[in-house]
């Protein structure tokens, strides 16, 4: 069901005056998202027309636009990615651990996201990866699924990276599986003094080759003197590395999982109003308890537009990435071997699994199953059914 507001009305409204009086300020790929989320679903795409097989009720559906950061288009790309993860869940808990970059440095992030994002996951990866595998920890090889979010609940830039992990992973010799306590995975605090070293080691490095890009009020961080000062103080500073208890069976973790892989900046669903006094929407306040949590906001259509695009990942960027047992080249040899190691069956081969079918939702006239029974291309419309008082071609005398 069509939400009442969504992004792409607030885009389709002021888009247009919002490119003009920011012409030279938006990357090319920002301009690219706010035409996708106008033109998605809509007749710029194109689509097909779907009729019921019972009582012939017809209905246009036109093509979605596909972008990663488009609102309308996650869920079923969520659906997907949810399906094709489903096979690689083991039968033990998975705990949810979370790493979020300072102040200071999500500051440089925003100058340099591809860079500094990539750092990010690398740095985090690296921590849970070295400190599970330590004898005095757990001893084990773990694996990750790494989610990245860079936004706050009202669409600041806050960077961080969410990770999905089982409780346990495969001995260092590959004898067997290694289970962690059962409500706790790792010492939060020996997590984070190891990623804050591992980052700004790095965050170092990648200064002193010459690679980062400074603007604004911060372009004096291109001397290394006075990029040393500034990140002086986060050498004492304490790195939030949050972890949450685990969760109870794969169900509950793939619908954890459907929450945070494919979320955008702000879902449709959180859109209160869309006025001239700009754009109303709920967020969570999360220095507050309780039912003070849920508070609403209201930005100037500018302001919102400007918060969304700061959201926008640099072209070919992964956003969702694996580590450890979970790794891409050794992923089926990894879930083998732990399976083993669990006494837990194999999954069915894909191979012999059907082809999943394209879903039309059902008849809203009779719930009769719907067919596509006709494509129609970019800015075209539908050809219109045959009129019953359409005038016959009278003879001639």
């Amino acid at each position: 069901m069509r939400a009442l507001i969504e992004v792409a009305d607030i885009f389709r409204a002021a888009g247009p005056i919002y490119r003009d009086t920011h012409a030279g300020h938006l990357s090319l790929d920002q301009l690219k998202v706010m035409s996708a989320i106008e033109t998605c679903r809509t007749a710029a795409l194109g689509g097909h027309v779907e009729a019921c097989e019972d009582c012939g009720h017809t209905r246009i559906a036109y093509n979605s636009c596909r972008n990663r950061h488009c609102p309308k288009c996650q869920g079923a790309m969520a659906r997907t990615w949810l399906a094709e993860r489903e096979a690689d869940l083991l039968p033990v808990g998975y705990f949810h651990v979370v790493f979020t970059l300072p102040a200071e440095i999500a500051a440089i992030a925003f100058q340099n996201k591809a860079l500094i994002y990539d750092l990010l996951f690398r740095a985090a990866s690296e921590t849970l990866l070295t400190i599970a595998a330590d004898p005095k920890h757990l001893g084990a090889r773990i694996g990750i699924t790494a989610v990245l979010h860079t936004w706050g609940s009202a669409m600041t830039h806050h960077p961080h990276v969410h990770m999905i992990v089982p409780g346990g992973g495969i001995a260092v010799d590959g004898s067997h599986w290694i289970s962690s306590r059962p409500a706790f995975l790792l010492p939060v605090r020996v997590l984070g003094k190891l990623f804050r070293r591992l980052f700004l080691t790095r965050l170092l490095q990648l200064h002193d080759q010459g690679r980062l890009a400074f603007f604004g009020s911060m372009a004096h961080l291109t001397e290394r003197r006075a990029f040393i000062h500034h990140l002086s103080p986060l050498r004492r500073k304490r790195w939030v590395v949050y972890a949450k208890a685990p969760f109870v069976g794969p169900e509950a973790v793939l619908a954890y999982l459907s929450r945070y892989t494919h979320r955008v900046a702000i879902s449709n669903s959180r859109l209160i109003r869309f006025d001239a006094a700009g754009v109303t929407f709920r967020y969570k306040d999360y220095r507050r308890n309780g039912a003070d949590r849920q508070q609403v906001m209201t930005l100037t259509t500018d302001e919102f537009i400007r918060r969304f695009l700061l959201h926008v990942l640099p072209r070919g960027f992964h956003r969702i990435r694996y580590y450890g047992l979970l790794a891409s080249s050794t992923r089926k040899a990894n879930l083998d071997r732990a399976r083993q190691s669990l006494n837990v069956a194999p999954p069915p081969d894909d191979e012999a699994m059907e082809e999943p079918v394209d879903f039309c939702p059902p008849c809203p006239c009779c719930g009769g199953r719907m067919i596509v029974v006709e494509t129609f291309t970019r800015w075209c419309q539908p050809r219109a059914p045959p009129s019953a008082r359409t005038p016959t071609r009278e003879t001639a005398p």
